[in-house]
This record gives structure tokens, C-alpha cells and sequence, in this order.
């Protein structure tokens, strides 16, 4: 279809890589966890948006360019490297509760929230790295429209993706709805998460590849 071979083992490989945890988990996770589902969900939306944006370079060439530009990449790579440290610093600066409890920190509009996912994922270049490598070996050769192809799997793609992290939103309010009762836990639930993008912003600033 539009192109296309083992539309199967795609879905399926798509499926697999999808619930390989990452920045995007992460993310959802932290908000829908102390937010709630809409939080969650918004987030999910968000990251679909940022992929349909690299869907959409590879389909025109631009991941290639980026692959085949070490200083283009740099800056794209630095640049995520750099949101994702401002995200983890943005959740690290959570109040410190006082001796007699603190209200939980102040949840971000989901505006906000859709737009650091978005951003989260936009400006990672190693995404746009991935559906580069990964579309083209389910492209047949003779499609009369290799980009339409491109757009065909990719939103195929996307799609999986996204139910797979409303699923994620979903399942990790549930678990959070009973402990951001605890405005405590809330806090340094929030720091957690905020310290692990901070990791991964500084792993993916220094990472060679």
C-alpha cells in the first residue's frame, strides 16, 4: 500500500520501539503521574506533533541533510541537549515543603505542557536520525512516490506511537492519583523526574553519535 512492504513486521517493529522507555516516556510520565490524565494525554499529543515534524523532513530530504551535516547536527543535537537540562531544572526547582506541609508545586497549563512535549522531541536530532534509517527498509524500490511512502509509514508510525503513550498517560495517573494526595511525594516526584532529563539532556550533549 502507498508503496509500502511487510506492513506487518513494520507495525510490529514500530510497536516494539515504541515501548522502549525514553525522554518522550519520561515526560509523560511526570505529568500525567502529577497531573493527571489530561496532563498526560496533552503530552502524548504534544510528542505526536514533534514526530510528524520529523515524519515530514525525512519525507522531503531533510534528515538526510542533517545526517550528512556534522555542524548541523551539532547545533540540532546541543540544542535538545540544552531543553531537556531546562525541563529537568524547571522541575527540580520544585518548593521545598516546610516543616508544617507544603500545597504540591503549581501545575503547568497544558498549553505548557504540550508545547515542552513538542519541543522535547522536535529537538532531539537523533530522532530524525531514526525514521531516516528506519522508513527507507520498508519503502519498495519502484513506489512512484517514495515521499508519499515516507508520510504513508510514518503516520502509521505516529499513530501506534501515540495510543501506546495515552496509554502510558493513562496507566501512570492511575497510579498517581492516590500518591499526589501527598504533597511531599508530589515534590520530590517531581524532582526525580526532572533529574533524569537533566541526565539524559547532558548524555545526549556529549554522546559522539
Amino acid at each position: 500500500m502507498f508503496g509500502t512492504h511487510d506492513s506487518a513486521l513494520f507495525v510490529l517493529s514500530g510497536l516494539l520501539l515504541n515501548v522502549t522507555p525514553g525522554p518522550d516516556t519520561l515526560y509523560i510520565v511526570g505529568r500525567s503521574t502529577t497531573q493527571g490524565w489530561r496532563a498526560g494525554a496533552v503530552a502524548a499529543l504534544g510528542i505526536g506533533a514533534g514526530i510528524f515534524v520529523h515524519i515530514v523532513a525525512a519525507a522531503a530530504g531533510l534528515s538526510a541533510l542533517l545526517a550528512a551535516s556534522a555542524s548541523a547536527f551539532m547545533v540540532v543535537k546541543l540544542a535538545g541537549a540544552a531543553y531537556l537540562v531546562y525541563v529537568g531544572v524547571s522541575l527540580l526547582r520544585s518548593p521545598i515543603p516546610s516543616a508544617a506541609g507544603a500545597l504540591a508545586p503549581a501545575p503547568a497549563s497544558l498549553t505548557k505542557v504540550f508545547v515542552q512535549g513538542f519541543l522535547t522531541n522536535v529537538l532531539n536530532p537523533k530522532v530524525a536520525l531514526f525514521f531516516l534509517a528506519f522508513l527507507p527498509q520498508f519503502v519498495d524500490p519502484a513506489a512512484p512516490s517514495k515521499a508519499a511512502a515516507f508520510l504513508f509509514l510514518g503516520a502509521v508510525f505516529n499513530l501506534n506511537g501515540t495510543l501506546w503513550n495515552l496509554f502510558v498517560a493513562w496507566s501512570s495517573a492511575g497510579v498517581g492519583r492516590g500518591l499526589m494526595r501527598n504533597a511531599r511525594f508530589s515534590i520530590w516526584f517531581n524532582r526525580c523526574v526532572g533529574a533524569l532529563l537533566v541526565v539524559l539532556g547532558v548524555r545526549l550533549a556529549l554522546s559522539r553519535d
